[in-house]
């Protein structure tokens, strides 16, 4: 992965969004991670900031407002370079298995990860390097 990667993270949960900015500093000296609370601020934040690519982008799929399924939909209709540059992690908690079906069908999703977040796995999928 290269090193001016973005990274991006799309979750409701606070203590979520705080374990996973620990792992990261921790685990793969990333300071900086954005934080999203749910799907429209993420693609409000992808908006803003389109020229800050490649982009990794860690996305819960049961939010408020805008949920993960919703981000992925309106994600689709993003320019071709972003779309082209941006990989996706899917973090959830379900154990539904027509979900994760659903969720690992989609074109843009790199990987699916259960929660609680698992560094090593994600490090493993993303191909990162410490």
């Amino acid at each position: 992965m290269e090193s001016n990667t973005t990274f991006l993270l799309i979750e409701d949960n606070l203590i979520d969004q705080l374990i996973i900015k620990q792992l990261f500093k921790k685990v793969l000296n990333i300071d900086q991670i954005s934080i999203a609370n749910n799907g429209r601020e993420g693609l409000e934040w992808i908006n803003r900031n389109q020229k800050q690519l490649p982009l990794v982008i860690l996305l819960d799929i049961q939010m408020p407002i805008m949920n993960g399924f919703e981000f992925l939909n309106e994600f689709d209709k993003l320019n071709d370079e972003i779309k082209k540059e941006t990989q996706i992690y899917v973090l959830s908690s379900t154990l539904d298995s027509d979900e994760i079906l659903r969720i690992k069908k989609i074109n843009y999703v790199n990987g699916f990860l259960n929660k609680p977040f698992q560094i090593d796995e994600f490090k493993n999928k993303a191909n990162l390097k410490e």
